[in-house]
C-alpha cells in the first residue's frame, strides 16, 4: 500500500483498510518519501530517522520510511526522488522474500508498477486535479498525471459516488468502494468516559474534523450564533480564516478542545447531540466522501451535513442535508431539541455497521481477488 500519509498521525481511510487487509494478507505500507533534511523542521520526520526504514509497526504490516533527496517540488529532483523511493520498495520486497499480489497506490506518485509483476491498483481518495489549488500546486499537471494513473491501472477504486463519476469518462470500469467508519469503535460512545476538558452545558453540536480551507465556516457561525452549545474536535490550520475563526472561538457557547488521539474521539462523541460536517462548496469537496458522517452515525448521532453526492448516497433521514446557513442552523436545532430515541441511536449504529471498514475491505478483496486469503504470519513479523 503505498498511501497518501504516513503511518503516524492522523487515521485516513488507507489506515482502516491496512488493518483490515492485515488480517487476510501481509501488508507493505510504504509511507511518503522524506527528504534527509525535513527532520531539520519536522520532529515527526526525525523520530521516524531514528528507528529502521523497514519494520513492523502491527500485526503483519511493515512499515518502509523512504529516504531521498530534498527539493522533490522540482522538476529534476522530483524524478531523482522518486527513482529512490522506488528503489526503496523494491529492496524492501526482495528483503522481506514475498511475492507481491497487488500494489495499492493512493497518490498520483508514479508508483503503480513499482513491482513488475503484481496487480496494479489505483485506490482513489480525493479528485487530485481538483484540489490543486489547496495543495498549491499547478492544477493541469495534476490533471496529467491523474489521467495517467487511471490509464496505467489494472483496477481502479474511487471513493464517492462523483469521483466515480468523473473518471468514467476516461475508463468505464471505475469501480465505486466508499469510505467507511470503524462502527465497533463507536458504537461503545455512550459507555465511553466523558471528556474532563468539555465545560459546555448541554445539548451540544459538534464538529469532529480538520479545522481547514474545506470547511465552510458561515455554517459553525451560523448555528453558534443561533445561543447552541458548539464543541470543535480537531487540529487547526493556522493559515485558515484566522480573524473570523478566532472571533467563533471567542463565544462563550463555544469551545475548540484541539486535536484528540483517535482512541479517544467516542468519549468526545459522548459528548455530543448532534454531529456536524459542514463541507464548504468546491470541486473538491463535491468529490469527497467525509469519514466524520459515519462516524456520528457510529456513535448513534444524528448528522447534519452540507450537500454533497456522498451524502445523497447514503440515502437516509438520519442525515440531514442542508444548503445554507439558516437550514443548517434550523436542522441543527431542531435535531437537538427532539428526544434521542432509542431506536433511532440503534438504527443509526446499525447503518454506520453496514459501511464498516470491514464490509469496505471484504469489496476490496472480491474484486482483487483476495476474498478467500487467509493472512500467513509473515517473516519479517
Amino acid at each position: 500500500m503505498i498511501p497518501g500519509n504516513p503511518w503516524d498521525g492522523n487515521r485516513f481511510g488507507q489506515h482502516h483498510v491496512a488493518a483490515r487487509l492485515a488480517e487476510r494478507v501481509p501488508v507493505l505500507w510504504v509511507d511518503p518519501q522524506i527528504s534527509y533534511l525535513t527532520p531539520l523542521n519536522d520532529a515527526g520526520a526525525a523520530r521516524t530517522l531514528r528507528e529502521d526504514r523497514l519494520r513492523v509497526v502491527a500485526p503483519n504490516i511493515l512499515r518502509l520510511s523512504p529516504v531521498t533527496v530534498p527539493g522533490v517540488t522540482r522538476p529534476v529532483l522530483r524524478e531523482v526522488a522518486l527513482r529512490q523511493a522506488r528503489r526503496a520498495v523494491r529492496r524492501a520486497v526482495e528483503q522481506v522474500g514475498a511475492r507481491v499480489h497487488s500494489t495499492v497506490v493512493a497518490t498520483l506518485n508514479d508508483m503503480l508498477d513499482v513491482v513488475p509483476s503484481a496487480q496494479r491498483v489505483f485506490y482513489g481518495t480525493d479528485d487530485f486535479a481538483a484540489g490543486g489549488e489547496l495543495m498549491g500546486t499547478d492544477p493541469a499537471w495534476l490533471a496529467r498525471i491523474e489521467r495517467r494513473q487511471l490509464a496505467k491501472a489494472d483496477v481502479v477504486v474511487a471513493v464517492s459516488p462523483a469521483l466515480q463519476e468523473k473518471w468514467s469518462a476516461q475508463r468505464p470500469d471505475v469501480q465505486l468502494i466508499p469510505n467507511g467508519c470503524d462502527a465497533e469503535h463507536f458504537a461503545g460512545a455512550d459507555e465511553a468516559p466523558l471528556p474532563a476538558d468539555v465545560r459546555l452545558p448541554g445539548p451540544i453540536a459538534g464538529f469532529v474534523g480538520h479545522m481547514s480551507e474545506r470547511i465552510d465556516l458561515e455554517l459553525l457561525e451560523a448555528v453558534a450564533a443561533s445561543g447552541v452549545s458548539l464543541l470543535l474536535v480537531g487540529p487547526r490550520q493556522p493559515t485558515f480564516e484566522i480573524a473570523k475563526l478566532d472571533a467563533l472561538l471567542a463565544r462563550a457557547n463555544v469551545q475548540w478542545v484541539g486535536s484528540k488521539p483517535f482512541d479517544e474521539l467516542p468519549s468526545y462523541l459522548r459528548a455530543i447531540d448532534v454531529g456536524l460536517t459542514p463541507y464548504r462548496r468546491s470541486a473538491f469537496n463535491h468529490a469527497s466522501f467525509p469519514l466524520k458522517t459515519l462516524e456520528y452515525l457510529a456513535a448513534g448521532r444524528a448528522a447534519v451535513v452540507s450537500d454533497l453526492p456522498a451524502h445523497r448516497w447514503l440515502d437516509t433521514p438520519h442525515v440531514s442535508i442542508a444548503r445554507t446557513p439558516l437550514e443548517f442552523t434550523d436542522r441543527t436545532r431542531a435535531l437537538l431539541a427532539g428526544a434521542r430515541r432509542p431506536e433511532d441511536v440503534q438504527a443509526r449504529r446499525a447503518l454506520a455497521a453496514r459501511h464498516s471498514w470491514e464490509a469496505r475491505t471484504a469489496e476490496l478483496c472480491r474484486l482483487l481477488g483476495l476474498d478467500g486469503a487467509q493472512a500467513p504470519r509473515s517473516r519479517a513479523a
